[in-house]
């Protein structure tokens, strides 16, 4: 006997993401992909996993749900990883020169409530910046 099982994308229960509050530096794994993390305490660190051939595809995001101007959000790639790409907003383009090893910013004295950045891993060593909101930096 077989069975066809149909789902619509648009079903609210297979369409919702993982909502997770993280309140302390937070080292991810693949496994943890496809979530979206919210950040609402000052000066954590957000570690992301290294990109292997398995894992190309795999996506976060990462929301500052804190104060304005209170809480300062830093995503850090792995030591042979890099983050690339930009985030248009109307102050100036925020954007990620994909040095490896370098974080990006939400920088705090600018941070809004609601400011988010989408990452996904398109290559070895590659993660970008597929959306966002706010003003981030890279790591000098």
């Amino acid at each position: 006997m077989s069975r066809t099982i149909t789902s619509v994308s648009n079903d609210p229960l297979l369409s919702r993401s993982k909502e997770t509050t993280v309140t302390a530096t937070t080292t991810f794994t693949a496994a943890d992909a496809s979530g979206t993390y919210n950040v609402a305490t000052d000066a954590i660190v957000l570690n992301l996993p290294t990109i292997t051939a398995e894992t190309i595809g795999m996506e976060f995001s990462f929301r500052n749900t804190g104060a304005d101007g209170a809480v300062l959000l830093s995503i850090d790639p792995s030591s042979t990883d890099g983050i690339n790409g930009s985030i248009a907003n109307a102050a100036a383009d925020a954007v990620a020169s994909g040095v490896v090893g370098k974080k990006l910013n939400n920088t705090k004295a600018t941070a809004n409530n609601g400011d988010y950045v989408i990452l996904k891993a398109v290559a070895l060593t590659k993660w970008f910046i597929v959306g966002g909101v706010g003003i981030w930096a890279s790591e000098a």
